[in-house]
């Protein structure tokens, strides 16, 4: 049973730290509804709630998602506390779901469209937005000590475009397109790879392991991607369940969403009156 069923969160993007959020506020109590693109660059498949566009359904942790293909069916599913992945690109679902709070989880490190009036209370993630002109606050998403502080003053540090460092490993655990072209796998997440192995491929073109580690992430078969793209990441660490549970940042991120939510409600939403 939802601990605040009136109080519906839609979060725009679900890939691995839109995930994080929406399993945060869900196991609070909080219904959670998301909207992707039709084709989602999802790189850790396993722990998105967008891979429910491509499976019809995905459980990360204990919480399940369903893609759903209607308003109508969305309420039903809110109504059995299941996520509804609807695919709405737009987020028109907003003007007839009307949320109490909106959160942009999109990762473009840029506003690719949101507005402070969404909803009563707009949260954004990392870079790109201001608080109290384009959203009431911001979570930080850049690894170090402020990594999940809530920002109600003050911008997200800008992005640097270097990957956070994972078992002594920055950006050289980062797979890329070495082309453009349609990406097929030939490992799947949680494997083991050995350096020079050859993961996936960008129509002829091999994208090989940088070292040893596990495959940590992957896009979906079949996606078109462009030179130079993320598509994949290895962990150095070895550890095959982490690439079955949510990151520690993506947690993080997920916890400062929550307290936003909790304060705001405290000061704005009538609890605790």
């Amino acid at each position: 049973m939802y601990l605040f069923p009136e109080r519906l969160v839609l979060i725009k993007g679900g890939g691995d730290l839109g995930a994080g959020v929406a399993w945060r506020l869900y196991k609070a109590g909080f219904p959670v509804a998301l909207t992707e693109l039709a084709q989602p660059l999802v790189v850790r498949r396993t722990v998105a709630f967008a891979s429910a566009v491509y499976d019809g359904e995905i459980a990360v942790e204990g919480v399940t998602a369903w893609r759903a293909d209607s308003l109508d069916e969305a309420r039903r599913l809110l109504d059995d506390e299941i996520i509804p992945v609807l695919i709405d690109p737009a987020c028109h679902a907003r003007a007839t779901l009307r949320p109490t709070i909106l959160i942009d989880a999109v990762m473009a490190k840029k506003n690719t469209g949101t507005h402070k009036d969404d909803a009563p209370l707009v949260i954004a993630l990392g870079p790109g937005f201001t608080p109290n002109v384009d959203c009431h606050c911001v979570i930080e998403t850049q690894r170090g000590h402020n990594l999940g502080r809530v920002l109600w003053d003050r911008a997200a540090e800008p992005n640097t475009g270097i990957p956070g460092e994972i078992g002594g490993k920055g950006s050289e655990r980062v797979l890329r397109a070495p082309r453009a072209g349609v990406l097929r796998g030939l490992k799947r997440i949680g494997d083991r790879v050995q350096q020079g192995e050859t993961l996936a491929l960008v129509d002829d073109a091999p994208v090989l392991a940088p070292f040893d580690g596990v495959l940590r992430g992957l896009a979906h078969d079949g996606l078109h991607v462009t030179a130079n793209l993320k598509i994949g990441d290895v962990d150095p660490r070895a550890a095959r369940e982490n690439c079955f549970t949510i990151s520690d940042k993506a947690l993080a991120i997920g916890g400062g969403a929550l307290e936003a939510a909790l304060e705001w409600l405290k000061i704005w939403g009538g609890l605790g009156k």
